[in-house]
């Protein structure tokens, strides 16, 4: 006798469902969930895959996903501990590593989420050749140079999540001090994803209308405006999360999302995210910086060649320096 679902649906053929635009997400704690469902909630991918070690936490998380599938477009989600889940995926986000601790610096996690990458990106790689590798773990800049010598991939498909949210914390809080939308505001952060980052008070606008041609001090010690404050809460701002609520992850997940969909739907928007910057301002050393990166299907298809002040291109520099110090001793 035939079965319900025979009786219900005459397949004329049948064929294997092959995913187009496949996304693996490493890591199921709080970043790589708000990752997750920030991706399903846009309709990103037609497949998404899970891996973590934790079975029960991958197990759980898979189906309280799966059971929301009537209120998104993905019409699949796998998870597993073995990596041939993330078979053909066409971009993998790496959340994957130890977490940040209160007080603790980013660069500080480095060693310990270097082995962690050790384990993951061989058989990522192995199992995705083609794929485009985002890396969200911290330390972002030199995990991700970590990652890359680590995949064998081109330079181009391997980025780092860097300062893309930073910039948006950056409008944001531009946003706030003058009574504006943050999509209105605009300004970059660049250098690294941490304590070090440059903020770029002279292409700061909103309308065309650069801030500097009505405040020059802007940023500087000298402004009776304090808007030098404002990168300072940028950069403390994920210190003050973690110490109130023990880890940052809407924020971030919502960034990500912005990457990926700039990623696979070849959009071409400029994004600040980490991406080699060997012979750029006068860096000599193969470090991953954040720097505006026009971000399409190839991954980083072109940097832009923005023209930073004497002040700007020292603090560049010294955050490379702060990086390299770390960077060349490490062991992977």
């Amino acid at each position: 006798m035939a079965t319900v679902k025979e009786q219900l649906i005459g397949n004329l053929v049948r064929e294997e469902r092959l995913s187009q635009q496949k996304i693996t997400i490493v890591g199921v704690g709080a970043v790589g969930m708000a990752c997750a469902i920030t991706l399903l909630m846009k309709g990103l991918a037609d497949e998404l895959a899970l891996v973590d070690v934790l079975e029960d936490k991958l197990k759980g998380e898979l189906m309280d996903l799966q059971h929301g599938s009537l209120f998104f477009t993905t019409s699949k989600i796998v998870a597993g501990k073995d990596f041939h889940v993330s078979a053909n995926s066409k971009l993998i986000v790496v959340t994957a590593g130890a977490r940040q601790q209160e007080g603790e610096s980013r660069l500080s996690l480095v060693q310990r989420n270097v082995n962690v990458m050790k384990s993951i990106i061989p058989p990522l790689v192995h199992h995705s050749p083609d794929c485009k590798i985002l890396i969200v773990s911290n330390p972002v800049d030199i995990l991700t140079y970590v990652v890359w010598k680590l995949s064998g991939l081109p330079v181009t498909r391997v980025i780092g999540s860097g300062c893309n949210l930073d910039s948006a914390r950056f409008r944001y809080l531009i946003g706030e001090k003058l009574g504006v939308h943050p999509s209105s505001c605009h300004g970059w952060i660049i250098g690294e994803h941490g304590d070090s980052s440059v903020p770029l008070w002279s292409g700061v606008n909103v309308a065309g209308v650069a801030l500097r041609t009505l405040n020059p001090n802007l940023g500087t010690h000298s402004d009776k405006e304090q808007w030098k404050s404002v990168h300072q809460q940028v950069v403390e701002s994920a210190y003050e999360i973690i110490r109130l609520k023990g880890y940052t992850s809407w924020a971030i997940g919502l960034s990500v999302t912005d990457l990926v969909g700039s990623i696979l739907k070849n959009l071409r928007r400029v994004h600040s995210v980490s991406t080699m910057v060997k012979g750029l301002y006068g860096i000599k050393e193969e470090i991953f910086l954040s720097i505006p990166c026009i971000l399409g299907q190839s991954g980083v298809s072109d940097v832009v060649k923005v023209t930073l002040n004497s002040e700007e291109e020292a603090f560049l520099k010294k955050s490379a320096n702060g990086l390299w110090d770390i960077q060349k001793d490490l062991v992977f």
